[in-house]
């Protein structure tokens, strides 16, 4: 199979009553097409056409995928049909809205919610260039991912992982709400099969269990906290954590997190180092048992509300990152 991308939809071409405007996106898992719906208004739509099984030539709609890959190409089709289903019984603020799934063209198409902004991780680059002794306060941090992690909590009740979250994965909208976005179910059912060919997992956010062939079993909300905790730190050092197989060998994050409480809460530092146990008996058993954990004040043990994330602090972002209109005029989507 050719390690050639699959070519786009032209622009203009009608599918499932939509219309493509152009392409957006292109990973190794699909493409992403901006298009409009039969009432003029944009979405993004995502097209699963994994890189590694198939490939598709310029103006022609079904991709081809070699008689031998079948089976794997099969099988993530069918694992992201079904998170697309699932996803779009979600309706939440910090979850990327699901609007419509449909096959066609021997593929899957996901209808999302169209999105512009920038991502935690354009915030956190430009942030740390500053280089001074913190890179996102304190408090934005927190507001930050109480947003998230409400989001979260919904996925998990809904019976879904996430199990790619990053801050390349957290878009901060032009209107100030913090979206997980790319989620990697079709990825982790390829990677369980065993013999897809590339690694499924972000090194830094992944948590041990999954690097593991036999993973399957072994996932659970934990994982998806291991990455939270990994983005937490992310925000306050500027750069990720060590990888887990690095960890396991040797472990820096204790040292790392003990002279980030110079600057961070011991709560926050402690939260860190909770959600990374290389253990994952040993992390949050839940969403909720970290969202009280960040909610706790130092000062007397007493949980309090996180404080309001400014519109103010992503605006002045937005104007280092693009200029004084303070517009990003970015499209943020998952890239597959």
């Amino acid at each position: 199979m050719s390690k050639t991308r699959p070519a786009p939809l032209p622009a203009d071409t009608l599918i499932g009553g939509y219309r493509i405007v152009r392409l957006l996106a292109a990973g190794g898992f699909g493409l992403v097409y901006l298009a409009r719906d039969a009432n003029g208004l944009p979405v993004a739509i995502k097209e699963y056409l994994p890189t590694a099984l198939c490939t598709r030539a310029p103006g022609q709609r079904l991709p081809q995928v070699a008689p031998d890959k079948q089976a794997l190409y099969r099988l993530g089709l069918r694992s992201f049909f079904e998170e697309g289903k699932a996803l779009a019984q979600i309706a939440h603020p910090a979850v990327v809205g699901v609007q419509n799934f449909f096959r066609a063209n021997d593929t899957v198409y996901l209808v999302m919610d169209y999105l512009q902004g920038a991502s935690l991780q354009d915030y956190i680059v430009v942030a740390r260039q500053r280089q001074q002794q913190y890179v996102l306060q304190e408090g934005t941090i927190r507001a930050l991912f109480d947003e998230v992690l409400r989001g979260l909590r919904i996925v998990h009740q809904h019976g879904l992982l996430h199990l790619d979250i990053k801050p390349a994965n957290i878009l901060i909208t032009d209107d100030n709400r913090a979206v997980l976005i790319d989620f990697g179910a079709a990825r982790q059912a390829l990677q369980r099969d065993g013999a897809y060919p590339r690694p499924m997992y972000t090194p830094g956010f992944a948590a041990p269990e999954m690097y593991r062939r036999e993973a399957a079993g072994q996932l659970g909300p934990w994982t998806d906290l291991y990455a939270i905790g990994a983005c937490l730190y992310s925000c306050m050092v500027g750069y990720p954590p060590h990888d887990a197989p690095q960890r396991q060998q040797q472990d820096r994050l204790p040292a790392s997190l003990a002279r980030l409480r110079a600057i961070y809460s011991d709560a926050l530092c402690e939260a860190v180092r909770w959600c990374m146990m290389l253990d994952a008996s040993s992390r949050p058993p839940s969403v909720y048992a970290l969202q009280r954990e960040l909610a706790r004040d130092d000062g007397d043990g007493d949980e309090t509300a996180p404080p309001p994330a400014p519109p103010s602090f992503w605006q002045r972002w937005r104007r280092r990152l693009w200029g004084a209109s303070g517009v990003s005029n970015h499209d943020s989507v998952s890239t597959a």
